[in-house]
């Protein structure tokens, strides 16, 4: 058995390993309901991202997320509460984890490749596929393109609140053929961060144990069970 098997056998069976179930949703989500997302996830299960990684400061933003499904599609939403908002990268593949943003790892199967799904607080995508943080292939603009995004920003008491909600197709996961992901088991783990803002930040949902920042290590991915 490889060292990295050894990793993930001992992480899952010491229950250090975060699990969650996503839920499927009858129907087909397109841009037209793009506004009822929204309202729908907030009927779901909500995640906190509770582990604050790396920061030299205090500096924790508030954050949750809902997940479901479709027949032909991942449903996400962050909520965020924080005390500035950057998003100055708007074309798609653009490095987003300079501004505010959330992110969604994920990877199926023994695949030794994950992808990472990476958003800034205006839906701006970055999607890449690899096994490591510096062994990636960026998924193609044509792709990436397919997922639709709404975005909520209003400044509140205790900071600024912003939403983000996404449908994202199984096409955009270009390197497999998904006619269902009905009982289907992953990997995942899900993030905050902001690594050029005033006050740099990590936040994941499931527990990363490494010195130093760093994100692609899916050793430390949690699981998803999608139920119907």
């Amino acid at each position: 058995m490889s060292a990295h098997a050894n990793i993930i056998q001992y992480f899952y069976a010491n229950n250090m390993a975060k699990q969650l179930s996503a839920i499927f949703i009858p129907g087909i989500f397109g841009s037209d309901r793009l506004d009822e997302l929204p309202v729908l996830l907030d009927t779901h299960e909500s995640h906190l991202l509770d582990n604050h990684l790396w920061a030299d400061n205090t500096y924790t933003p508030k954050v949750n997320f809902t997940i479901a499904y479709t027949v032909d599609s991942i449903l996400l939403k962050y909520n965020v509460i924080e005390n500035e908002l950057i998003a100055n990268y708007r074309e798609i593949n653009d490095p987003v984890y300079y501004d505010s943003c959330v992110e969604f790892f994920i990877k199926f199967d023994k695949d030794v490749n994950y992808y990472n799904l990476e958003f800034n607080c205006m839906g701006t995508a970055l999607v890449g596929y690899g096994s490591g943080k510096y062994e990636r292939i960026t998924i193609p603009k044509e792709a990436v393109s397919k997922i639709k995004s709404r975005s909520h920003i209003r400044t509140m008491e205790g900071g600024i609140h912003w939403q983000l909600s996404l449908i994202i197709p199984f096409s955009v996961l270009v390197y497999h053929s998904f006619t269902s992901l009905k009982n289907k088991s992953c990997s995942a783990n899900f993030y905050k961060c902001g690594d050029k803002m005033t006050y740099p930040h990590f936040l994941s949902w499931n527990n990363i144990d490494h010195p130093s920042p760093n994100f692609h290590l899916p050793e430390f991915m949690g699981k998803i069970n999608f139920i119907v």
